[in-house]
């Protein structure tokens, strides 16, 4: 799971600027299922919005809480956060808004969808989960990595 929390001035953005947002975010991570993705646009008033002490009327703050996979290696990381400025350029940066972002990663081991523990990456049940785009039961082999 990464689930994306966007916090962001009132009307920064239309319904179908989320919705491609969205779609973009989710296109980062094809090796997922998709509803593994989840994106929560919360409108922050100017008068609960500070920024160094001050109103902000014109900034973006971005958390990030991947669980379903980490990443391992410090270029994955610098690759992952250029894609990120390239995919959201066009409703942060090209309309003068300012923004930052965080990831946090999350012990696999400490997550659960539906009460069922996800399988693990690559696995027969993870395969199954990403083509029917949904938590299923599976069998206590079927979890394990393929191959």
């Amino acid at each position: 799971m990464p689930l994306w929390k966007i916090y962001h001035p009132v009307d920064a953005f239309s319904a179908q600027d989320k919705r491609a947002m969205a779609e973009r975010i989710t296109s980062i991570y094809a090796q997922l299922p998709k509803f593994y993705v989840g994106v929560v646009f919360q409108e922050v008033s100017t008068d609960n919005f500070y920024i160094g002490g001050e109103p902000a009327d014109d900034f973006v703050r971005i958390w990030v809480d991947h669980i379903a996979r980490q990443f391992s290696e410090e270029s994955m990381k610098g690759k992952f956060l250029k894609a990120v400025s390239r995919l959201l350029s066009p409703y942060l940066g090209e309309r003068d808004l300012r923004w930052e972002m965080h990831v946090d990663e999350t012990p696999f081991s400490l997550w659960s969808i539906e009460g069922l523990r996800p399988p693990l990456p690559d696995s027969v049940a993870e395969v199954r989960w990403k083509t029917d785009n949904r938590a299923t039961a599976y069998a206590e082999g079927e979890g394990a990595p393929a191959g």
